[in-house]
């Protein structure tokens, strides 16, 4: 079962380097593209450029975590949006994120988290290109609210993502990191894997503040009762961390012990 933080604000992550069995993927958030002040077209972590050195300490120590084993991946996307500027230059954007990955190489993968309105085919082409360049062992993930998955409405992307799942394309989604924000229970799950999506692809998503021990532990040992392949879990973000504001790294623990 994968135990996955989402690593937006920049703490440190000294605590889980200690005890980094307990955990199996960061993803590092999140990638836009836009223009500068100058009108030249850039790659952003968050509102910084990647390379800039307030960065450095994120990237020595996901180095160091990726030695021990922790798989390390890239959000492109988010509540920030980045895809409709990505799409409208795709020759001018792609490669500026190419470059990053190339630059550190300890990254093993892209998290797609599309909250913007997307053409199908535009998504498709992403993951095409992102396979021809990196690989198939290049890991791609996707980040839909759990409904989208529950059900075959469109998603915050305005596509079906039973229609990509079931395309050429999708046998290149490793995983989704689900959005179960607001029903993170056996329900949803189990909605889920009766709308025709496997158990192991499914990691159940919390939000820090909505945790509590009975709720969350709980689903998840029903969840395992049923679906003993359950992908894993996540939750964004580590900077606040359950069940010890003063250790985030303790939510590790407690997921990797069930």
């Amino acid at each position: 079962m994968k135990v996955c933080y989402y690593y937006q604000t920049f703490v440190g992550l000294n605590k889980i380097i200690s005890h980094s069995k307990d955990i199996t993927n960061i993803i590092i958030s999140s990638i836009h593209f836009d223009k500068d002040s100058n009108g030249d077209k850039k790659i952003y972590l968050n509102d910084n450029d990647p390379n800039d050195k307030m960065f450095n300490q994120l990237w020595e120590q996901t180095k160091e975590l990726s030695s021990k084993g922790i798989t390390i991946t890239c959000m492109v996307g988010g509540a920030g949006g980045a895809y409709n500027n990505l799409f409208s230059d795709f020759d001018t954007y792609f490669p500026l994120l190419v470059n990053m990955i190339i630059s550190k190489p300890w990254i093993q993968g892209i998290d797609l988290d599309i909250e913007e309105s997307v053409k199908l085919e535009d998504i498709k082409m992403l993951i095409n290109k992102i396979t021809s360049t990196f690989g198939d062992d290049f890991i791609i993930t996707m980040a839909p609210v759990s409904s989208s998955l529950e059900t075959d409405n469109p998603g915050m992307g305005g596509f079906v993502y039973k229609d990509l799942y079931n395309s050429e394309e999708g046998k290149y989604i490793n995983w989704f990191n689900t959005q179960c924000y607001y029903s993170y229970s056996f329900e949803t799950f189990d909605k889920i894997v009766k709308n025709g999506y496997p158990p192991s692809k499914i990691v159940m998503g919390m939000e820090s503040g909505q945790f509590t021990d009975d709720s969350f532990v709980n689903e998840i040992k029903k969840i395992k009762e049923t679906y003993q392949d359950i992908g894993g879990v996540y939750d964004w973000e580590y900077l606040d961390a359950p069940p010890n504001k003063n250790d985030p790294s303790e939510w590790a623990t407690l997921m990797s012990n069930l």
